[in-house]
């Protein structure tokens, strides 16, 4: 199938055609149809699989045929300012066909003054963070009694316990309209939240097998880790590389080591500016970088074009961020590869892992980096689960210690 089967504007058409886009992906068949409908979707399909496009298209063919338009026709919320840019980008390039369209980006990390200007007499999109769209309604910048269509675009996300409540409050601003939800994983949690948000909707799962993506984990003392991942460059390892750390000072921490090593390498993470962040996308985007190493924060998302690897530096906390951070690669149908590097204290929440997504994982020894660490003791009042992010124990490890010591106490004071 084409898109000539779904995209009824010639315009579209003809850039879609022109930026290389001949056939649609399963996700991009399926939805399209039940967007032009307008009913509620709850949307669950792989990192990877075309799932911007295919809430984007049947929308802006909606726009591309209307005459008039002076109000905020489609909201997009999406958690981070990086993914607000990016999904902006692929507007952007279909914009010449759809007639003076008009988009807005609302964003932190800069004033909100330049975004109120923008916002006078309307917009066809708007995409926007919750934060900042929160307070541009409580500037009366938007009129939310004209959007036609909310989409949560990585909703486990905004459903989580992070955003939950800012995205009641928004959704309870908003007269009826039509409701999309999309992401790669949901919790049972964010599937109840999101019941409660959408109207008799039809949920749409495309979630795909990790079928394009090989999984290797290299077993190596947490000590020894950056001297190997150096020693992996130098052995040609295809660039550039994508390492997730599992907090901000590890990022920067580890981006200085690569780069003593003459290995071109910045950090991504939450305490840089807008501006440094978009910096150093656009540097690994020009490939000016061999490696970006970023927190959890480039899991969701982003779209690095041709990105051979991703790497674990830090196993993550969860199976579901794990699922978001290993489809940076292989998008688009190419073929990729996630690296683990796993220390003997982390290789049980491997398995974990691997139970859950219903893979096998290799495990490697590579010469000279042969692991010697022992196993540390289980703390008191853990059970062995989580707190995988080092030494540190989970905030659950925590209370469940925390629970335990008040009823040593309560028993001592009994007896």
């Amino acid at each position: 199938m084409s898109f000539n089967a779904l995209v009824s504007s010639p315009g579209l058409l003809r850039i879609l055609d022109e930026l290389g886009f001949c056939e649609p992906t399963p996700v991009q068949r399926e939805l399209y149809a039940l967007v032009k409908t307008g009913q509620d979707v709850l949307v669950t399909a792989g990192t990877g699989s075309g799932k911007t496009l295919a809430y984007l298209l049947p929308l802006l063919d909606r726009i591309a045929h209307e005459a008039t338009r002076s109000r905020c026709r489609v909201l997009v919320i999406m958690p981070t300012r990086e993914l607000v840019r990016q999904v902006a980008r692929v507007i952007e390039s279909l914009m010449p066909a759809l007639n003076a369209c008009k988009l807005v980006q609302l964003a932190g990390g800069s004033s909100i003054n330049p975004q109120l200007l923008a916002l006078r007499g309307g917009a066809d999109i708007l995409l926007a963070t919750p934060g900042r769209l929160l307070d541009v309604i409580e500037h009366n910048g938007i009129d939310t009694s004209g959007i036609d269509v909310l989409v949560l675009d990585e909703a486990d996300s905004l459903l989580g316990d992070g955003f939950h409540e800012l995205i009641a409050d928004l959704t309870s601003r908003l007269q009826s309209c039509q409701r999309l939800m999309i992401s790669a994983t949901y919790t049972r949690k964010v599937r109840a939240r999101a019941g409660r948000l959408l109207t008799e909707p039809v949920c749409l799962d495309m979630a795909a097998a990790h079928g394009q993506i090989s999984h290797r984990a290299i077993l190596v003392d947490e000590q020894s880790r950056a001297e190997l991942l150096i020693e992996l460059v130098s052995r040609q390892l295809p660039l550039p590389l994508l390492i997730f750390t599992a907090d901000r000072r590890g990022a920067d921490r580890l981006a200085r080591t690569l780069a003593k090593a003459s290995i071109n390498a910045g950090a991504l993470h939450s305490k840089l500016s807008m501006l440094q962040r978009a910096s150093v996308l656009e540097r690994l985007a020009q490939g000016e970088l061999q490696a970006l190493v970023a927190t959890d924060l480039a899991a969701r998302g982003i779209d690095i074009p041709m990105l051979p690897h991703v790497v674990n530096y830090d196993l993550p906390r969860s199976v579901d961020m794990y699922t978001h951070r290993i489809g940076r690669t292989a998008r688009a149908g190419l073929p990729g590869t996630a690296i683990s590097l796993v220390d003997i204290n982390a290789e049980a929440h491997l398995c974990v892992i691997e139970k859950r997504l219903g893979i096998t994982v290799c495990r490697e020894r590579i010469a000279g980096f042969e692991p010697h660490n022992q196993l540390r003791p289980v703390l008191p009042g853990h059970d062995g689960n989580g707190g995988i992010k080092g030494r540190r124990m989970s905030r659950k490890d925590r209370l469940r210690a925390a629970t335990s010591a008040q009823s040593r106490n309560a028993d001592d004071l009994a007896s």
